[in-house]
């Protein structure tokens, strides 16, 4: 079980508690605003762009080509930024803080 912070685009914290599945999965299921996971989860849109704690890159880790190419068709990327859909819920994130994206 990990406990995840997403801060919503409208400033507000959400603190979700998951097992398992994805940033993404366990923001859908919680309706974190912003996040809305278009393609299910694998890594054909950019709507579940999430801005990882520069704290926590060691853990989450760099985006692959693939994703990297996804998120280049993103205005709002930096070097935190993350799809929430390749990220994949560990007993080691518990205590993760992300941003979500602003809508494009």
């Amino acid at each position: 079980m990990a406990k995840i912070t997403y801060t919503q685009p409208n400033g507000q914290d959400v603190v979700v508690d998951a097992a398992d599945g994805s940033l993404m999965t366990a923001a859908v299921a919680n309706q974190v605003e912003g996040i809305e996971g278009d393609c299910g989860g694998v890594c054909s849109c950019a709507t579940c762009h999430v801005h990882v704690d520069p704290d926590w890159m060691d853990r989450v880790g760099q985006p692959n080509d693939a994703e990297a190419d996804m998120l280049e068709l993103d205005d709002d990327t930096d070097e935190t930024s993350r799809l929430g859909c390749q990220v994949p819920i560990t007993p080691e994130l518990d205590g993760l803080k992300v941003r979500v994206a602003a809508p494009q």
